[in-house]
């Protein structure tokens, strides 16, 4: 949930009457794009250069420059932007570092990519050491040049400024500003033909187009001293693409930066889409493992080409290798790269035929880049009998192709990988006997981190009689079993594995008394509902007469019967008695949003949310316990994907009694609602019930949401996903929402049929109990 800003009064007092008002003013788009902790930062941020002394000025252009910057490179942007202006506060004027933030959305859009910003800004600092009367022309020009030009060209461009101009400032102020011919000369010299970021929202309406999800991609930029960009690469789930591409000029014609840009894209969008698992590396030379990735890009790329044809001729027509190139092992492989994609290529070298030949007799094992491994190792021990030069650093010829590390697996990577979640992998849980633990020595600095856990099937008490576990005594809760979940990414139509962390915390307690006051206050709706309780309370066994078939006659049915037949009548054929057993075999987990919000308190009512919710559980709970189903109470926050907090109220095998009841009476509302990861969890719970029928009832005032999470619609399609997964193993869900505006929502997350919106909360502990009846009769 966002802060509020009239918490923090005294600090837009602190801003003076003018910033303040732009705070405010800036403050809507501010809590959209910023975190919790972000907006805190801002503030903080604000105040911070509001102390410096250098007028209001300064303190406006950061408050409405930093949402913008935010919006398009995250937060932590900001707090690179912040820091590079304390840096540069002793070496420029106000004036000058108020136009830095006022700039900064510009170079933030045209740049896209927190690196490249990071690296603008020291571009700045730089300039300002070296050529200081330059910095504010250039600023000012600022969306004309990263309009033509990468950030290695612009800083090519700035620094022969500097270093042409050094000590003439007059002709430093033209140069930056655009006004002399040799800094018009210079920019024509260093722009680029495409720049990535004006294509990439085409290119992404490509990718889509062909796979049908998105696909990340981020701009790099490797020609701060060199003409020639970085080679793209995958890493994780970014495609990273050289910020700009030249026409290339080639024997097949002429090759325009979009189409690269085409090729490029589609190349490793084909890796992430058919290479599967990664491949060891482990006593690879370079040779082999350059070899194995030169068939392992030619496996993805006939792949993709047997669904989109249109592919072959915009990678082929990128291909130049020649059968006269043969100094090198590079050239072979080259060679070998054509020769795999085009059938029309001609090269009557034995080592390019035996490529082709083994390509061509694996085709039924396009689907395992195992091929690639087999075929890679071949061809590279035969190019290493040719005993030809080899540079482990060269790159071959085929601009569009990324450099692989996306198919190599280094064991060093993954352990480090690994080291950011140590419960997922590293951490034992070892459950011990008591004397085991009474006899290990404490490690007092040992946190819930620590590599192995001992854990107690029960608490451990002193061997004085206090009534209190070391636990309570100490205050600390035992540290919970984490149970990881996957996440689903509606942008790259892909589960994050393992990506959310549900721990399973101990529930408060609170007065017993609260509890029983409830049943008094609702006691006219619990006689209400009596007669609705006593009609779905299992009756055993029923007899059901005049039935056509069934399990005995019925004497009396079949007397008449005969009487009508000696009467000449038609009698009727209904004689039979079938005798049925009424049982209902339902199990029922109540599960409950104990975000931030519960704690509001409803409009012209002393009662919060989480007041009414609780209300309503105690009167669920009653008429459940009194009709007989199995049923739970269990409830939910979030603080990040890692802290998904789950309580358990209730379980299916507890009796609800005075231990219940002082859990519900001791719930409260806290942080975030990460509502997928919740319903996972009751979902792995419920479907160990044995019930033949299973039902998730989820009471929330509000949508999904998560202070890590700025995108609206990710945790509502995820929780969308948790709800088709629960429904194919056998769950019902259903959703009564407190919230008035979830007509928008929760119909997409549920299904049509399954929610209920309350338009009158303070009829909740009414609704709830029939709503139950209803669904379950």
């Amino acid at each position: 949930m966002a802060i509020a800003l009239e918490k923090y009064q005294d600090i837009l007092d602190e801003l003076g009457e003018h910033a303040g008002e732009v705070m405010r003013a800036s403050w809507g788009e501010a809590a959209r794009v910023f975190s919790a902790r972000g907006l805190e930062a801002y503030l903080h941020g604000a105040t911070g250069l509001k102390s410096l002394g250098r007028g209001t000025d300064l303190v406006v252009s950061f408050v409405q420059s930093a949402p913008a910057v935010a919006r398009e490179l995250g937060e932590d942007a900001v707090s690179d932007l912040l820091a590079a202006a304390i840096r540069m506060y002793s070496k420029t004027s106000a004036t000058v570092i108020s136009l830095i933030f006022s700039s900064s959305p510009i170079a933030a859009s045209r740049l896209g990519d927190p690196e490249l910003f990071r690296a603008y800004l020291h571009l700045i600092d730089t300039l300002l050491a070296q050529a200081p009367r330059g910095v504010r022309p250039m600023l000012d020009h600022l969306g004309t040049l990263l309009g033509q030009l990468t950030l290695g060209g612009l800083r090519r461009w700035a620094l022969w400024g500097a270093q042409a101009h050094k000590t003439d400032f007059d002709a430093q102020t033209r140069y930056f500003g655009l006004e002399s011919p040799e800094s018009l000369g210079v920019l024509q010299k260093e722009r680029k033909g495409t720049l990535f970021i004006d294509v990439q929202r085409r290119i992404g309406m490509y990718l889509r187009a062909l796979w049908g999800r998105d696909f990340f991609m981020r701009p790099t930029s490797g020609d701060f001293e060199q003409r020639e960009g970085y080679r793209p690469y995958i890493e994780g789930y970014l495609i990273h693409l050289p910020d700009a591409y030249d026409d290339l000029e080639s024997p097949s014609g002429r090759t325009d930066g979009v189409e690269l840009y085409r090729a490029a894209c589609a190349h490793a969008a084909a890796h992430q889409m058919y290479t599967k698992e990664p491949l060891s590396a482990e006593a690879l030379t370079p040779l082999q493992m350059m070899a194995i990735g030169v068939v392992e890009d030619a496996r993805v790329e006939q792949m993709a080409i047997h669904s989109f044809p249109g592919l072959a001729p915009l990678w082929r027509k990128l291909h130049h290798a020649t059968p006269d190139q043969n100094a090198s092992v590079s050239d072979y492989l080259n060679r070998i790269a054509r020769a795999l994609l085009d059938p029309d290529y001609a090269d009557p070298d034995p080592l390019i035929a035996k490529a082709r030949s083994l390509f061509a007799g694996q085709v039924n094992r396009l689907s395992s880049n195992q091929l690639a491994w087999d075929i890679g190792v071949t061809l590279a021990h035969d190019l290493m009998q040719m005993q030809l030069p080899f540079v482990h650093t060269e790159v071959l010829s085929a601009l569009y192709r990324d450099d692989n590390r996306y198919l190599w697996d280094f064991k060093e990577e993954s352990d480090f990988a690994q080291g950011g979640a140590p419960w997922q992998d590293k951490q034992v849980r070892k459950h011990v006997s008591v004397m085991e633990f009474a006899n290990e020595v404490e490690v007092e600095t040992a946190g819930d981190d620590a590599q192995e856990i001992w854990v107690l099937s029960s608490e451990l008490f002193p061997y004085e009689d206090l009534g209190k576990s070391y636990n309570e005594l100490e205050g600390k809760e035992p540290p919970p079993q984490p149970h990881p979940y996957p996440e689903w990414d509606y942008q790259m139509q892909l589960e994050r594995p393992a990506w959310c962390t549900v721990l399973e915390k101990r529930p408060k307690q609170g007065e017993v008394k609260v509890v029983d006051e409830i049943v008094v206050k609702h006691k006219p709706i619990i006689g209400r509902l009596r007669h609705l309780i006593e009609a779905m309370q299992p009756q055993g066994v029923q007899r059901l007469r005049k039935q056509e078939d069934g399990d005995e006659i019925d004497l009396n049915a079949a007397v008449h019967a005969m009487v009508e037949m000696r009467m000449g009548e038609q009698p009727d054929p209904r004689i039979m008695i079938r005798n049925v057993r009424k049982v209902r075999d339902l199990s029922v987990l109540l599960l409950i949003d104990l975000s931030e919000s519960t704690n509001d308190p409803l409009p012209d009512s002393d009662n919060t949310v989480l007041q009414l919710a609780r209300e309503a559980t105690v009167l669920l709970a009653d008429a459940l316990d009194k009709i007989g189903d199995p049923f739970a109470i269990h409830g939910f926050d979030s603080n990040g994907r890692h802290d998904v907090e789950y309580f358990r109220f209730k379980d299916f095998d507890m009796p609800h009694n005075d231990l219940t009841k002082s859990r519900l009476a001791g719930m409260h509302g806290q942080l975030s609602t990460r509502m997928g990861a919740a319903m996972r969890h009751a979902g792995s719970i419920l479907k160990r019930q044995p019930s033949h029928k299973k039902l998730l009832l989820l009471i929330t005032d509000g949508e999904p949401a998560d202070n890590d999470v700025r995108d609206p619609q990710y945790l509502r399609f995820d929780a969308k996903k948790a709800v088709e997964e629960l429904t194919r193993t056998g769950i019902t869900t259903y959703c009564l929402s407190l919230d008035p505006r979830a007509d928008q929502y929760v119909s997409r997350i549920f299904g049509a049929r399954n929610y209920m919106v309350m338009d009158h909360v303070q009829r909740l502990p009414e609704k709830l109990p029939l709503l139950y009846m209803g669904l379950t009769r």
